[in-house]
């Protein structure tokens, strides 16, 4: 399935309905990123958002995490 990259953080919501796939996870990274730079923000921003602390991933996902965005920050225009 070809899910529409998420230009609101309501579209973003409207992702939990949806099963998680790699493509899923793909795309909301792509928009969260997008996002970001559509705010101005620095990649350095981003990770600190990334980085914190919350109940739904553990410090190793988180780092995982933030490596992938900073790789895609990287290669997207």
């Amino acid at each position: 399935m070809n899910y529409p990259i998420p230009a609101t953080p309501e579209d973003l919501v409207d992702f939990r309905q949806e099963p998680v796939t790699e493509e899923l996870v793909a795309t909301a990274i792509v928009g969260v990123i997008q996002q970001a730079k559509a705010k101005g923000q620095s990649l350095e921003e981003l990770m600190v958002e990334v980085l914190t602390d919350d109940c739904l991933l553990e410090g190793t996902q988180r780092r995982w995490l933030s490596e992938l965005v900073a790789q895609t920050w990287v290669t997207l225009p």
